[in-house]
């Protein structure tokens, strides 16, 4: 069998080069588009050239051609909505749950620190008001082209682009298009699958970024006015978000998929995350090949134990978080051996890869940790797969 191999979840933390290009897009200001081109490839270039260095083996691109976040990028890719200003008291969609509520200190301080350039969708709405179609072709295949040759430049085993799942596309539905819930979560699939389709179809893999999954049941179950019936409506809210990716999906080899859940990669609480036992099922139903989930950070570290009575469905794979990307201490590569051996012992030696927690930058303006801490963790986290194959007597 073949040594665990390493991965990461994407996103990286954006070069001082790109940033200037980032923010002009950002505020609608007037760049060089050319230049800009230019300089994003060879970000990437470099991005994975340093990834092969550090024994990534299944690198990305750093999400540098997202100029928004991991899931408002999509806003620029996709008909049929528009940005609206929020009226006067009206509360903003998609806010997170228990820990603003519990530590708004902590957040006033901490907002002013992890986005000093203003977050892109405070303050904004955004909504439907025609026919969902695809539209973000160009940059797509600008994105594949630059992964595609720097992985082959630098001898990469593999590479993924992450995407955005339909459940994490507008969370709380603003629609005056489509007539019901299961109307529009079907026309986002049915846009995204055009995504998903190329980037396989390219001899990448996709990941589907879905952290929504996990915040909404924080923003619902918790919410001031939720009652008995609110874990009932999440079900239904996620369940349909679940059979709407599936159908993007359809046509997609499995094995080219990975499905990535987080509970929000803020560095903060999380006092108001769901436990991992009680959606755990619904990740498990959907038709990717691998499922990447959060086990390094320590409010969900000790979820590594709901395996010993979950069984991994047959011919799937495992990606579990060894490393995490919200703090700058980095870990030990026996502890990151420890992780990846109590995994294997529960799932099967040749069923895991080992990878990170989340990105190491939600935006293309916060950083979870400093770059260098960045590279330094995951060096870790090869160092920590090599003695863990070591012990398990793989190649």
């Amino acid at each position: 069998m073949s040594a665990i191999a390493t991965t990461h979840v994407g996103s990286l933390v954006r070069p001082t080069e790109l940033r200037p290009f980032l923010l002009a897009r950002h505020h609608r200001t007037p760049y060089d588009e050319a230049e800009f081109e230019r300089v994003l490839a060879q970000c990437v270039d470099d991005a994975v050239r340093d990834q092969v260095a550090a024994g990534v083996d299944i690198v990305s691109d750093g999400e540098f051609g997202k100029t928004l976040t991991w899931a408002t990028y999509i806003r620029e890719r996709l008909d049929g909505f528009e940005e609206r200003p929020l009226g006067d008291g009206e509360p903003e969609p998609q806010r997170f749950g228990l820990d603003r509520r519990a530590f708004p200190e902590f957040f006033a301080e901490y907002d002013r620190v992890q986005f000093p350039e203003g977050q892109p969708e405070r303050g904004l709405e955004w909504v439907c008001t025609g026919p969902i179609r695809y539209r973000g072709q160009r940059e797509l295949r600008r994105d594949i082209a630059n992964l595609r040759a720097a992985a082959e430049r630098h001898g990469a085993r593999g590479a993924f682009l992450p995407v955005v799942a339909p459940g994490s596309v507008m969370p709380v539905r603003r629609d005056e298009f489509y007539g019901t819930e299961r109307e529009f979560a079907l026309a986002v699939a049915d846009a995204l699958r055009v995504e998903y389709t190329e980037i396989v179809n390219a001899g990448l893999y996709v990941q589907i970024d879905d952290a929504y999954l996990t915040m909404m049941h924080d923003s619902m179950v918790h919410a001031p006015n939720a009652g008995p019936e609110t874990a009932r409506e999440f079900r239904e809210w996620a369940e349909l978000r679940i059979s709407s990716l599936n159908r993007a999906l359809e046509g997609v080899p499995p094995e080219r998929v990975r499905y990535h859940v987080c509970w929000g990669s803020w560095n903060g609480p999380h006092t108001g995350d769901v436990p991992l036992r009680e959606i755990l099922d619904l990740i498990l139903q959907v038709n990717a090949g691998s499922y990447a989930i959060e086990q390094a950070n320590p409010r969900h570290e000790h979820e590594w134990a709901v395996w010993e009575d979950v069984a991994l469905p047959e011919g799937k794979r495992l990606i579990p978080g060894v490393i995490s990307h919200a703090t700058n201490i980095v870990e030990h590569p026996d502890l990151v051996a420890e992780r990846l051996l109590r995994n294997a012992r529960l799932v099967g030696s040749d069923r895991i890869d080992a990878g990170t927690d989340c990105g190491f930058a939600q935006t293309p303006f916060s950083a979870r940790v400093h770059p260098s801490i960045m590279w330094a963790k995951l060096r870790a986290l090869a160092e920590g797969a090599r003695i863990a194959s070591k012990t398990l007597g793989l190649a």
